[in-house]
Parts: C-alpha cells; structure tokens; sequence
C-alpha cells in the first residue's frame, strides 16, 4: 500500500507540473500585439488593437484609419505570418504621404 501511495504522489507532482508549464507557455504566447503577426491581430479584440496602434505610431490622431488600413492588410491571402509592427508601418507611412499631398 505504501508503494501505490508513493507513485501516486508522484503522479499528482509530474501533472501539476505539466499543468504549470501549460500554463507558463500560453501565458507566454498571449504577449504583446505589437510584436506579434496579422494572425494575432486578427485575433485580438478591438480595444487591444487601437491601444496597439497607439503605442506603434506615439500619436492619437487618424488611429482609426490606422486600424482599419492593418485589419485590411490582415485580410489578404498569406498575410498572416506578417509582422504587426511591419504592417502598421507601411499603413502609417501611406497615411502621412496622404495627408501631406
């Protein structure tokens, strides 16, 4: 009875373990939407995503023309494994070229 007791025990520590790298390694994946692909911004909510254009671009104005122009780029075919940062850079570059015409 004390052997069966003894794996058990062991048993229960390797599967909290387990348990506790699972969730070490999603917490890890849900990180930063700056840094991330079209994937994970097409996946994200809308609030994280004006946040993010935010934090990319450093000014308020025309975010939303920003987030539009990324969703839209998110869009297209083999779009996804793009860098969000790449993305938002280009849409942001093409926005002051406009407004400078």
């Amino acid at each position: 009875m004390n052997f069966v007791k003894k794996y058990f025990k062991l048993f229960i520590g390797v599967g909290v373990l387990i348990l506790v790298l699972v969730v070490f390694f999603f917490a890890q994946r849900s990180g930063v939407l700056e840094s991330g692909t079209l994937k994970d911004w097409r996946a994200a909510p809308m609030d994280r995503r004006i946040a993010a254009a935010q934090i990319m671009t450093g000014e308020g104005k025309n975010i939303d023309l920003l987030v539009a122009c990324v969703d839209k780029m998110a869009t297209l075919p083999d779009s996804g494994e793009m860098a969000v940062r790449d993305a938002a850079s280009l849409c942001h570059t093409g926005i002051k070229l406009k407004e400078n015409l």
